[in-house]
């Protein structure tokens, strides 16, 4: 097992588990905003084609979180619009 935190709560994944599908087991359905109307988005397409489930990992923004594996430790936010802060 992995954890990591999300939005500052502690999540627990399955080895080799992406971040949207630890999410979604977690019970949440949405982690991002749209950059126009703040819309909630989570995983729509799941294979990292539609960048729906942008997320925040360690620092870093615009990372799909259905094709980013969870590693231990790993510090992951929601992300609002761009993720370049408006």
């Amino acid at each position: 097992m992995s954890t990591f935190s999300f939005a500052g709560k502690e999540i627990v994944a399955e080895p080799g588990q992406s971040v949207g599908a630890a999410l979604l087991a977690a019970g949440y359905r949405s982690w991002r905003t749209t950059r126009h109307g703040g819309a909630p988005r989570g995983i729509f397409c799941g294979i990292g084609i539609c960048f729906d489930c942008l997320v925040v990992v360690n620092g870093r923004p615009n990372q799909r979180a259905c094709l980013t594996e969870v590693r231990d430790g790993d510090q992951v936010e929601p992300q609002e619009g761009t993720g370049h802060g408006s």
